[in-house]
């Protein structure tokens, strides 16, 4: 039975009980009705059933890694680097909001998913990475997004935490950015798309949907952290979006078949300021895919996975 079905029944239930309650539970009535009403609103489809395969490949004790040549546009010009794609699943605490020390039927399963870029400007290095906590029951919008963005002018971190809405914190060292916290109303976010599109494809969002982009790009481009417009489709294994009032295209390229591995991407926008800015396509192309449960792989000696990697 999907989680709405079982909300129906329960506020069946209630409904019943209130007709046929010969005292006053008015108060407790409407607090369970919250509860119930929450879950439903909470719900964006129904509960993906798991397949064996999916289980067989994802709860075998080790993560997913797959590293990318990157060709990054920044600053009007493009860049080489390097973007490591980490797919791993994990327990989730859903008050705290953080990975689980230890089992409980209280944790929510997640994938999750750590995307790196290592890129250099002139003479000073680049450092992006975003993570994201997507519950593999996959009818939730995330559960988590952070990011964070490292270079020599100094630093960067955002985080949206799914809530009652979604809760957004934001710390630059930008005069025009600062410290911010507000909050949105939940819609699809950019970030979760990548991880709902490995456990199932088809389940990826199409049409004129509202969009919030990448934490990446809304702090590399400065953008305010919103939903945008934006037009989802998927052929032939790409799954493009393109929002109308960004000026930016990505498009995410991967297996039509299990386990979805992701091949590569490309991000088409305007790059630069002034007389410099130019639209420029950044490119993300396969290099190599291993498992490997690698918090264990710690050694001078456990290097040799990092050539498998072709990583520098």
């Amino acid at each position: 039975m999907t989680r709405i079905n079982k909300t129906f029944l329960l506020t069946g239930i209630i409904i019943i009980f209130i007709l046929n309650s010969c005292k006053d539970n008015t108060a407790e009535v409407s607090e369970i009705l919250a509860v119930a009403t929450s879950q439903t609103e909470a719900t964006i489809a129904p509960e993906t059933k798991l397949t064996e395969a999916f289980k067989g490949y994802w709860y075998n004790g080790e993560a997913e890694i797959t590293s990318y040549k990157l060709e990054q546009a920044r600053y009007g010009e493009m860049r080489e680097g390097e973007a490591v794609l980490v797919f791993v699943t994990e327990d989730f605490l859903p008050q705290q909001q953080v990975k689980a020390d230890n089992y409980s039927e209280q944790n929510i399963p997640v994938l999750k998913l750590n995307a790196t870029k290592n890129f250099n400007t002139g003479i000073y290095q680049y450092s992006i990475m975003q993570s994201t906590f997507y519950p593999v029951a996959n009818n939730k919008h995330t559960l988590k997004i952070s990011a964070s963005v490292q270079e020599w002018c100094g630093h960067v971190y955002s985080q949206l935490n799914n809530r009652d809405t979604f809760e957004v914190t934001s710390h630059s060292y930008f005069q025009s950015e600062g410290d911010e916290s507000f909050t949105l109303e939940k819609t699809w976010t950019e970030n979760e798309l990548w991880t709902k599109l490995r456990i199932d494809p088809k389940s990826l969002p199409v049409g004129q949907i509202s969009l919030v982009p990448s934490l990446e790009f809304t702090r590399l481009k400065h953008r305010t952290i919103k939903a945008y417009n934006a037009t989802a489709t998927i052929d032939n294994g790409t799954y493009t979006i393109a929002y109308s009032n960004l000026n930016r295209t990505l498009k995410i390229n991967f297996n039509p078949n299990f386990p979805y591995d992701i091949i590569g991407w490309e991000e088409v926008m305007s790059s630069g300021y002034g007389p410099s800015e130019t639209t420029l396509t950044t490119k993300a192309t396969k290099l190599e895919l291993i498992k490997s449960a690698y918090w264990s792989k710690n050694s001078n000696a456990d290097e040799t996975l990092r050539e498998t990697l072709k990583l520098q």
